[in-house]
């Protein structure tokens, strides 16, 4: 199983909006190089956290789906989601390790959307809208550079 990443997106800071990158660099125990959650800064980090939210991935087919049924828009980004990618399924690769550019990221939660993107955006509906495919939150277990066109590769 093997896909694409198609945007790299971080917010400096908690709601912040998101700024488009080539490419960023993925650090163990840190998240993001450039990201809010890097410092620990965002709206969902915790103090003393597990580091199982170092960087989210959502799938390309989920935002055009969801933007088709409910009759709503996502800008680049605007989903708040580190990586967009495409030709993979990110719900199966819950509790698997798998490589995206030259990192190692582990799935660790469904990324279900919150009250919180729904306010940001100010449109009706997109919390419903990306219900059960709203991305994957993942652990970095081994680092290195991630960027746009990069493979995103489940291991066996």
């Amino acid at each position: 199983m093997t896909g694409t990443v198609e945007s790299v997106h971080v917010a400096g800071e908690a709601g912040a909006p998101p700024e488009r990158r080539e490419a960023v660099d993925a650090v163990v125990g840190k998240g993001l190089q450039g990201d809010r959650y890097f410092e620990n800064e965002g709206t969902f980090s915790e103090e003393g956290e597990d580091r199982t939210r170092d960087v989210t991935l959502i799938e390309a087919e989920a935002i055009e789906q969801a933007e088709a049924e409910y009759d709503v828009s996502f800008d680049p980004g605007a989903h708040r989601r580190n990586l967009t990618v495409r030709g993979i399924g990110l719900n199966r690769l819950l509790g698997e390790r798998f490589r995206v550019g030259d990192a190692v990221v582990e799935g660790t939660e469904l990324c279900e959307p919150c009250t919180y993107l729904e306010r940001e955006l100010e449109e009706k509906g997109v919390q419903e809208a990306l219900v059960h495919r709203g991305g994957l939150r993942c652990a970095i277990v081994e680092g290195g550079e991630i960027g746009v066109g990069d493979d995103v590769v489940a291991t066996e």
